[in-house]
């Protein structure tokens, strides 16, 4: 309106006002090599904080004690800064989502989930590891995690060009239910099989959250999750098309809460794998895979530590 006042000294007012954060939205996707780099250095400085907290962890450390460790790697490496506040969740606490590090005590026979990531020049990374307290996986606990890392296995192969963003987390949530049918979390009389199970959403007792995010200058970065193009009469707008440049995490999980119709050795142990995967012209390739993430390779480094 200012500008539109000058208008008998000869200035010409805009016709219009457009709102450039979309454009800029879309434009960050896609990463360039510089950027490609930068993230690549956050994930490795983020893995060797993963390592170092498991090397560090033993009964009777406190939660923040870990996140302690987390901060040191971060900073000792160059990293200016976590990406966002460090989640460090031990027994019990694991199944809250956006617990954060607290003054809890790692118990002998429990799970630590960890999900911490520095800030590099600018560029996030975003992992979770979950590893046992004491080094070594019970049987229950064990048999969840192969679940959870089967179905992050299902979920990468997934991201890949000319894939929709949805297609991961829709390849992991067929590989949680079963997991979920074969364990005895989902009762198979009352769900039926994975496909009445998955159609009834019975899954998401164990199971609430989205598989991953766009990942970049923020943690949850900018970009929409649809195409742009509107979809036929009536129906919602295509997930969107995946593209060599882009960045997503891949993050599935299993939480179990106390109740009556679950399986006692299931109770409190929650789990959570996450990867950050760079989509590439052929697949994708995984910015953060310095940190171990099978059973025998985190009892490997815990054990050696």
């Amino acid at each position: 309106q200012s500008v539109r006042n000058l208008a008998r000294s000869g200035v010409e007012a805009p016709a219009g006002i457009y709102d450039v954060q979309r454009l800029l939205d879309q434009m960050r996707l896609i990463k360039d090599d510089d950027e490609i780099a930068a993230m690549s250095r956050a994930g490795e400085i983020s893995a060797a904080a993963h390592c170092r907290a498991m090397r560090m962890s033993r009964p009777g450390l406190r939660e923040y004690q870990l996140e302690a460790e987390l901060l040191h790697e971060f900073r000792y490496n160059g990293a200016q800064a976590p990406a966002y506040g460090s989640i460090v969740a031990t027994g019990a606490n694991a199944c809250v989502l956006h617990y954060q590090a607290s003054d809890a005590e790692l118990k002998d026979g429990d799970l630590v989930l960890i999900d911490a990531g520095c800030e590099f020049n600018s560029y996030a990374a975003d992992i979770t590891r979950t590893f046992p307290a004491n080094g070594k996986f019970t049987g229950p606990q064990k048999t969840l995690y192969e679940i959870v890392l089967a179905a992050q296995t299902a979920a990468l192969a997934a991201t890949r060009p000319g894939r929709h963003f949805m297609d991961g987390h829709d390849a992991a949530v067929r590989v949680l239910t079963q997991g979920m049918l074969d364990t005895g979390l989902l009762d198979a009389n009352k769900a039926g099989n994975v496909d009445d199970a998955i159609a009834a959403g019975v899954y998401r007792q164990f199971y609430m959250h989205r598989t991953g995010h766009w990942l970049g200058m923020d943690v949850h970065d900018v970009g929409d999750y649809r195409d742009a193009a509107p979809g036929a009469a009536g129906t919602e707008r295509a997930w969107r098309t995946l593209e060599p440049g882009m960045v997503v995490t891949v993050e599935p999980g299993i939480y179990v809460r106390p109740a009556a119709d679950v399986p006692e050795q299931f109770w409190n142990i929650g789990i959570r794998i996450e990867d950050d995967a760079l989509v590439t012209p052929d697949g994708c390739r995984i910015l953060s895979n310095a940190v171990p993430n099978t059973v025998a390779e985190i009892e490997a480094l815990m054990r050696h530590a």
